[in-house]
């Protein structure tokens, strides 16, 4: 079961595994989210404290995703009626609301379709696996996390805005980088251009490394509201 299960895994750059189920704000498929960034995102169980801490956080940021563009959507192999119950509980417990909605996956079919399901870690329950799916449904990043740690919503946010800037401007962003920072130019591919690249108005380390700023209303760095 095992090896067919990794036959679907998906990759980057792929079209993202199709899927159509129940959430808490009523059925959702992938064809939903045409044109809009998505960010999806598995967690072990409902009613767990890691899994708690995440759902602040990416409530919290909602706004701030839905700025880029994006939009949020959970999955866990728990029922609506666990996923209502848990939402209700970390309104009265935290005063939050959950914005987004949860996915109903018990049969596991999406869990597995996204590779969420790990042996070592358990095999019943998915580890804390992220997608980044662009607009046109292809699958641009992963991210798994073991069941024991809690991501980093502020990095998922850095990530999205990293790889917008990279389809918008056919540049790379180096380790870290944050809006209103330089860029790296992709290196050149011929001889010729190699040798130019060091009169092309950037700044020039040697000819395959190179950096340059956007343009000052993309360089902006956004107003980040205090967490």
């Amino acid at each position: 079961m095992e090896n067919v299960w990794n036959a679907k895994l998906p990759r980057i750059n792929e079209p993202a595994p199709d899927f159509s189920a129940k959430t808490t704000h009523g059925r959702r498929s992938l064809a939903d989210y045409r044109g809009k960034w998505l960010v999806l995102f598995s967690h072990p169980a409902d009613f767990t404290p890691v899994c708690t801490t995440e759902f602040l956080a990416f409530a919290k940021s909602h706004e701030r995703f839905q700025k880029l563009g994006c939009e949020l959507l959970g999955l866990s192999i728990d029922s609506t009626y666990s996923h209502l119950a848990w939402i209700r509980n970390i309104k009265e417990k935290f005063g939050v609301d959950i914005p987004f909605p949860i996915i109903d996956d018990l049969s596991m079919r999406i869990a597995h379709d996204y590779g969420m399901i790990q042996p070592g870690a358990s095999d019943t329950s998915a580890v804390r696996a992220t997608f980044f799916i662009d607009p046109e449904g292809k699958v641009r990043a992963m991210v798994y996390y073991p069941m024991t740690n809690g991501r980093s919503v502020e990095e998922f946010l850095r990530l999205l805005e990293a790889l917008q800037t990279s389809d918008r401007h056919s540049v790379a962003t180096p380790e870290g980088w944050c809006p209103g920072q330089k860029v790296i130019v992709p290196p050149p591919a011929t001889v010729k251009d190699a040798e130019a690249r060091a009169r092309a108005g950037y700044e020039y380390t040697d000819w395959y490394f190179s950096k340059t700023e956007l343009p000052q209303a993309e360089a902006k760095p956004k107003k980040r509201r205090p967490r």
